[in-house]
């Protein structure tokens, strides 16, 4: 019996072939770059899956793999990219997963914010701004609509690309004008900007119950950007806050029509309640996945495993023996260029907290973008009895290192100041 991966997120594939193993399944990686995986493949047995190298935006060819597949039962596909495709073959072959409508509506910010706005769990709209970036007639209007201060971003955007704050007039057409510029996966769209600590939720869905497994907290850089930096789980809040929170998760999810799986759903604490930032229907990127895992002393994984065969989750109701707090660090060089090495993680014996350090780029990987997810270089990870001292001890670790870069090429050819 055999479960096939789309794709995977950076980290936790050691976990999916463990939870697989467990639940007497084989599972097929299907990639079209293996050693973007290379953390993890070397740190399994051999043989411990197979590992299929094939275009994956390709959506034929990777069909041919799926028939291919010896007693095919389930399909996981847990990355932005691979999302709607992943549900199109989900469907294709007959496999258990959710309604194809539910992701595509998830995978699209501006759709989501205006159902949860419809259902009253929000209060701003979003309004499209693709023609507003190339008609300046129509700007004045569409700021009227949406207010100050509003957020401008891609409708299927990721990792705080294509998001830019606006709080005058004067960044309002900067935003647009630099948008207009921009190539996006989606549609150019404004909404208003909630101000507050971000979060993100991590739950579980089967037949529309949800479980709450914690919340993550997401320290960001400061305005105008929203580059993630820093993350902890389980952010410790009052049980009754808790619970509010578990129900009007639970009311978010049935309003898009997510009824099953994993959601991570970035929120903001306002002076006012909750707001949404996003839905993604899947578990969360870094090591979101690693600290669940830890924190809560089991393999989450297993239920990934499970919703993707068609088995309601044990997890739902299993009482978790629970674990260290976590925190991760994202490490971006100063400077952008071609990354070379990082320095000082033999420090990092020395420090509380076990932390260790997690790379995502390799030498030679050019680095082009600080201002979002696209630069960082690696994670920091730490442990502690509170979310609270993780956050300080990965801190003070990451504090340690230094991410470093050499100029690129063409920054080479033409240093700051040249003509």
């Amino acid at each position: 019996m055999s479960v096939v991966c789309l794709e995977s997120l950076t980290f936790g594939l050691g976990h999916l072939v463990r939870a697989a193993d467990a639940l007497g399944e084989r599972l097929r990686l299907l990639t079209r770059d293996p050693s973007y995986y290379a953390y993890e493949l070397e740190r399994l047995p051999a043989g411990a899956l197979d590992v299929v190298e094939v275009d994956t935006f390709d959506t034929e060819r990777v069909a041919e793999q799926l028939a291919a597949t010896p007693r095919l039962r389930g399909l996981i596909s847990s990355t932005d990219t691979w999302t709607l495709v992943g549900a199109e073959l989900t469907a294709r072959f007959g496999l258990p997963g959710l309604d194809a409508s539910a992701l595509r509506l998830a995978r699209d910010k501006a759709a989501v914010r205006n159902r949860l706005h419809a259902a009253g769990l929000t209060r701003g709209r979003a309004v499209e701004a693709d023609e507003a970036a190339r008609d300046r007639a129509l700007r004045a209007a569409l700021l009227e609509e949406v207010g100050l201060p509003a957020v401008l971003k891609d409708t299927a955007g990721t990792g705080s690309q294509n998001v830019y704050l606006v709080r005058d007039e004067r960044e309002w057409q900067s935003a647009l004008d630099t948008a207009a510029g921009r190539r996006l996966t989606g549609r150019l769209f404004a909404e208003p900007y909630f101000s507050g600590p971000v979060y993100s939720a991590e739950t579980l869905t089967w037949a529309g119950r949800t479980r709450l497994l914690g919340v993550s907290s997401r320290l960001m850089s400061a305005e105008p950007s929203f580059r993630e930096e820093v993350t902890a789980f389980p952010v410790a809040f009052p049980g009754e806050q808790r619970d509010a929170l578990e129900r009007w998760l639970d009311r978010v999810l049935a309003a898009i029509g997510y009824t099953d799986r994993f959601a991570h759903l970035e929120f903001v604490l306002t002076a006012g309640g909750p707001e949404v930032v996003e839905v993604n229907p899947r578990i969360g990127g870094a090591l979101v996945g690693e600290g669940l895992c830890r924190a809560l002393g089991t393999n989450v994984y297993e239920a990934m495993v499970e919703a993707a065969v068609g088995r309601r989750p044990r997890l739902l109701d299993a009482e978790l023996p629970g674990g260290p707090a976590v925190a991760f660090v994202l490490g971006y060089p100063t400077e952008p260029g071609v990354f070379t090495e990082v320095t000082g993680v033999e420090r990092l014996a020395d420090m509380p907290g076990a932390p260790a350090w997690y790379p995502t780029k390799r030498p030679g990987d050019r680095i082009e973008h600080l201002t979002d997810s696209r630069g960082y270089a690696g994670i920091v990870y730490a442990e502690a009895e509170t979310a609270e001292l993780a956050t300080h001890r990965a801190v003070a670790a990451a504090n340690a290192l230094r991410v470093r870069t050499r100029p690129l090429p063409d920054q080479a050819e033409n240093p700051p100041g040249d003509g």
